[in-house]
C-alpha cells in the first residue's frame, strides 16, 4: 500500500490519518506509513496535523544511534570461526566433482547464508523454526545444483549455479530477515545495508591479505614452507570468517532494514562516494552512446562485449540503489533537485545501452541457438530494463517530491523478480537444457 498519497491528502484530516495508522497497523507496514508521514512533514513543515503525528511517532529512524546496540562478538567469532574451519575443510583435492571443481564452490555460498542467518537470529533472540525453511531451501538448492554439476555435458549450467548460488544465498539472508510480505521501504533499505555489508567484507579481505601476505614473507624468510594444509587455512578458512563478521561489524539484528543507521560512519561515506560516482558515470555514458554510431556492431560480434555490458548494468543498478537515501531526511534539501535529475538522467542512458546491449544478445540468439548463458542474460537485462523503466514512468506520472518513493518503489518491485529469475535459472535450467 501507498500511504504517500493518502497521507497527503489527509493534510487536515486527523480522522483520516488515525485511520490510515490503524491499516498500517493492521498490515503490519507501520514503518512504511511512518517514512511516508516523515517525507509529509518535511515537505509541509508548517502543517501542524503533520508535526503532531512526527513526535507521536517518535523515535523516527534518525534517532535510532541511541538505541543500537553494539555487535555480539561473543557469537559472531565462534560461529565465524566455524565456518571458515568448514570451508577450510571442503577444499580438501579429494572433495570435488568428475572433472576437478571443488564441492568447495558450490557450497560455500549457502553455508556462510546459514552461518549468518544463526547470528542474526540468535542475536535478536528470534524463535527457529523461522529458519528452518531458509535452511532448508539454502541446503535443497545447493545438492540439487550439486546433483547436475556432478553430470556430464553439463559446463554451462555448472558455471551458471557457482555464480547464481551466492546469489541465491544472499536472497535467502534476506527472505530471512525481512519475511515474505515486506514493504518497499524495508526492502530497499535491506539492499542499501547489503552494500555496506559488501564493502565491509572487500575491507575485511584486503586487511586477511595483507596478513596472509607479511605471514608468507616472513615464513619466507626463515627458510620455512607452509603444507597445503596451512596454505588453505590461511586463504579459505580465514575467507571463511569474513561473512558473519563483516554482518556483525555493518547490522544490527535487533533492528529491521529500515530502521538501521544509515548516515553515519561507513553509510555515509558508501552514500557520498556513490553520489560523487554518479556524474562521472554519467559522463562516461554520454560518451560511450556518442561512439555508438561508429562500431555499432561490435556487441553484436563480441561475446566478451555483451559480458562487460552486463556487469556495468549491475554495477549501475548498485549506484542507484547507493546514491539513493533511504529517507529524505538523510539528505540536505538543497542536494534533493540536481541527486533526482542526475538518477533520472542515469536511469534513461541506461535503459538505452541496455537494450542497446540485449538487441545484440537477441540477435546473436537468432543467428545461432538458445542457449543457458544467452537465457540468463536476456532474463537479467530484461528485468533490469523494467526496474529502471517502471522508475522513468513512476517519474514522469508522479510529482517531482516524489522521486525517492518512486525509486524505491521500482527497485522493491524488482527485488521480486531477482528472487524468481534465480531460482527459476537454478531449478529449471538443467530441466530445460540437457
Amino acid at each position: 500500500m501507498d500511504y504517500l498519497q493518502k497521507i497527503r491528502a489527509a493534510h487536515s484530516d486527523p480522522k483520516g490519518l488515525e485511520d490510515l495508522y490503524q491499516t498500517a497497523l493492521r498490515e503490519n507496514k507501520v514503518e512504511e506509513f511512518t517514512a511516508d508521514l516523515l517525507a509529509c512533514h518535511q515537505e509541509s513543515p508548517e502543517n501542524v496535523l503533520y508535526t503532531a503525528w512526527y513526535y507521536r511517532l517518535q523515535p523516527i529512524p534518525s534517532a535510532e544511534p541511541a538505541v543500537r546496540k553494539g555487535p555480539n562478538w561473543k557469537l559472531a567469532i565462534p560461529l565465524s570461526v566455524a565456518a571458515g574451519l568448514i570451508l577450510w575443510l571442503l577444499t580438501d583435492r579429494r572433495l570435488s566433482f568428475p572433472g576437478g571443481t571443488p564441492f568447495f564452490l558450490i557450497a560455500w555460498a549457502p553455508i556462510e547464508a546459514c552461518f549468518v542467518i544463526a547470528f542474526l537470529g540468535m542475536t535478536a533472540r528470534k524463535p527457529l523454526q523461522r529458519a528452518l525453511p531458509i535452511f532448508l531451501g539454502l541446503v535443497s538448492f545447493s545438492i540439487y545444483a550439486g546433483v547436475f554439476t556432478w553430470l556430464r555435458g553439463r559446463e554451462q549450467y555448472k558455471l551458471l549455479a557457482i555464480l547464481h548460488l551466492p546469489l541465491w544465498a544472499w536472497i535467502g539472508v534476506g527472505l530471512y530477515i525481512l519475511g515474505l510480505q515486506s514493504d518497499y521501504k524495508n526492502r530497499f533499505a535491506f539492499l542499501t545495508k547489503s552494500i555496506e555489508v559488501f564493502i565491509t567484507v572487500g575491507i575485511f579481505v584486503a586487511a586477511g591479505g595483507a596478513f596472509s601476505s607479511i605471514t608468507l614473507g616472513l615464513f619466507q624468510v626463515l627458510g620455512i614452507s607452509l603444507s597445503e594444509i596451512v596454505m588453505r587455512l590461511l586463504v579459505a578458512g580465514g575467507g571463511g570468517t569474513i561473512p558473519v563478521l563483516a554482518v556483525a561489524s555493518a547490522y544490527d539484528p535487533h533492528l529491521s532494514p529500515a530502521m538501521q543507521q544509515f548516515e553515519q560512519g561507513l553509510s555515509r561515506l558508501i552514500s557520498t562516494m556513490m553520489r560523487l560516482l554518479l556524474p562521472l558515470t554519467l559522463l562516461v555514458l554520454f560518451v560511450y552512446l556518442l561512439v555508438i554510431p561508429f562500431n555499432f556492431m561490435a556487441p553484436f560480434r563480441s561475446r566478451e562485449l555483451l559480458i562487460v555490458y552486463n556487469a556495468m548494468l549491475f554495477a549501475i543498478m548498485g549506484l542507484l540503489i547507493g546514491a539513493t537515501p533511504v529517507y529524505e531526511s538523510d539528505l540536505a534539501l538543497k542536494y534533493g533537485k540536481p541527486l533526482r535529475t542526475g538518477i533520472l538522467i542515469l536511469a534513461v542512458l541506461a535503459v538505452l545501452v541496455s537494450v542497446y546491449a540485449l538487441s545484440a544478445t537477441v540477435y546473436r540468439t537468432l543467428q545461432g541457438t538458445i542457449t543457458p548463458n544467452r537465457l540468463t542474460v536476456i532474463g537479467w537485462n530484461s528485468i533490469n530494463i523494467g526496474i529502471l523503466g517502471l522508475f522513468i514512468y513512476r517519474q514522469l506520472r508522479h510529482s517531482r517530491e516524489q522521486w525517492i518513493h518512486d525509486v524505491q518503489s521500482a527497485i522493491g518491485v524488482g527485488a521480486m523478480a531477482y528472487i524468481a529469475w534465480t531460482v527459476l535459472l537454478i531449478v529449471a535450467l538443467p530441466l530445460f537444457f540437457r
